[in-house]
């Protein structure tokens, strides 16, 4: 069965399994509430409503196995919501904006605190993230965000001078760049695993592989698959990428584009040479950000946001497949670290990743029914948004009045993109003009005018406008 999924992750955790046991719905059933997706989202969300009433009938049904969509395929990074605090505040305001990012950064440790109460052995690591400038053009990148973190008193950042920046990397490419100690990365389908078996000791009922094939909307809810179907009270969409599939009125809130990685051989001496054998994430200060971290056992993974975009946000077959871009990475991987120029790659691969127009996710309720909700636009951010949004959505299905139900997050898409095929044309003009301009910046030259008003047309997908700083070199 393993030999089906790309993901090494995904592989490493079923194989930890031995053998797996799938439920799959071959009746009709009736529940309180039923949640379509077994992923970070639909897990932390049923997990969280259980917690809160343990007497509530709770049924997941997940198309595939638990954790083979984008939970078991991450790069396994926890990032908070804290590098995009300014787009979030001009949006949402500040009172939304400070929550998300408190919430996020809470989420790091409440992740580690919950595996450790529930024997969950995802081999999380609290390393810290480190955002790094490659070129004079990224040097000096935050400044306005710390200033405006540290004057809402949520600031965990911190500016390094260029020794100790490169010291803690391990990359002498990163010349200047910031370093929160909030933060790190995990296992992402041991994770995911160790939660289907927690929900299930709890009472959750869980179906794999078993696909929705449609659902009823109206007064009474049911949910049909192939040999089976749900009725339900409460509905919850928490398919990430996939949602605009079965919500049609969301298809132009957002775009799927793919994030794309490669892991390398077992390399244990090579990273402590580099003092790089930590928990730590590094990324550097791109619109399309690389980003890299390693693992317990001395693997080094690097991946890449922005590459393959999905024309009217389809699923498309090459995101379940290796990368298109795996001998770039493998470039990308020695520009970092050339000490590991003979390094073994023994895997690359993809997934859809989905981008608001505004940078951060949105919850809301179905436009026919409010008893239906959803939630998803990670962008990026998805290990620890994921685990608020399962606290944002079972505050929604549970019909509570609190900070999030009555936030700007539970409004639905507050931006969106437009129709096709202008909404794919337009992210090929913007990511081609970004790729340039990155390259340019790299090579310390100065991009076309053209390049750079393109690539602010992209600054959602990224965590702050870099134009507003690119002429600092201090």
């Amino acid at each position: 069965m393993q030999n089906k999924y790309q993901s090494p992750w995904f592989v490493e955790a079923l194989q930890a399994e031995g053998e797996i046991k799938i439920n799959k719905l071959n009746t009709n059933i009736i529940t309180d509430i039923c949640i379509v997706g077994g992923g970070y989202t639909g897990l932390w969300t049923a997990l969280k409503i259980k917690e809160k009433d343990s007497s509530i009938d709770i049924t997941i049904i997940e198309k595939d196995l638990c954790g083979s969509g984008a939970s078991g395929r991450n790069g396994g990074c926890m990032i908070p919501q804290s590098t995009k605090f300014t787009a979030m505040k001009n949006i949402i305001g500040i009172k939304d904006a400070k929550k998300m990012v408190n919430a996020t950064e809470d989420a790091v440790y409440n992740i580690r605190d919950y595996c450790l109460q529930n024997n969950i052995d995802a081999k999380i690591r609290m390393g810290g993230v480190v955002y790094g400038a490659t070129n004079k053009s990224h040097k000096g990148a935050f400044e306005n965000l710390l200033e405006d973190l540290k004057e809402n008193q949520i600031n965990s950042w911190e500016r390094l001078s260029k020794e100790k920046i490169q010291t803690l990397t391990g990359s002498k490419k990163i010349i200047d760049g910031y370093y929160s100690p909030v933060g790190g990365s995990l296992q992402p389908a041991l994770l995911i695993r160790g939660l289907k078996k927690t929900a299930e000791k709890k009472g959750i009922k869980i179906y794999e592989q078993s696909a929705v094939l449609s659902f009823k909307d109206k007064n009474n809810i049911v949910v049909k698959t192939k040999n089976g179907s749900v009725a339900c009270q409460k509905l919850i969409f928490a398919i990430n990428a996939w949602t605009p599939t079965f919500l049609p009125f969301l298809s132009r809130s957002v775009i799927l584009v793919s994030s794309d990685m490669i892991i390398s051989e077992p390399i244990n001496n090579k990273l402590e040479d580099l003092r790089l054998n930590n928990g730590l994430v590094v990324l550097d200060s791109n619109l399309f950000t690389h980003y890299c971290r390693t693992t317990p056992d001395g693997r080094i993974m690097l991946g890449k946001g922005g590459n393959t975009f999905a024309f009217r946000n389809k699923v498309i077959a090459s995101f379940d497949g290796p990368s298109t871009i795996e001998k770039f990475l493998e470039k990308s991987l020695v520009n970092f670290f050339p000490s590991l120029n003979n390094v073994k790659i023994t895997k690359s691969w993809n997934g859809p990743s989905e981008r608001t127009k505004t940078g951060f996710p949105f919850f809301g309720y179905h436009p026919s029914n409010s008893n239906i909700s959803y939630g998803f636009g990670y962008s990026g951010n998805g290990v620890l948004t994921c685990y608020v949004g399962g606290e944002i959505l079972s505050s929604m299905t549970l019909d509570e009045q609190n900070g999030w139900t009555e936030s700007n997050f539970c409004k639905g898409p507050l931006e969106l993109f437009p129709p096709e095929p202008f909404r794919w044309l337009g992210a090929m003009i913007i990511r081609n003009a970004v790729r340039r301009k990155e390259k340019l910046q790299e090579q310390e030259k100065r991009p076309w005018w053209i390049d750079k008003q393109l690539a602010k047309l992209a600054v959602s997908v990224g965590r702050v406008d870099l134009e507003k700083k690119e002429n600092t070199n201090n």
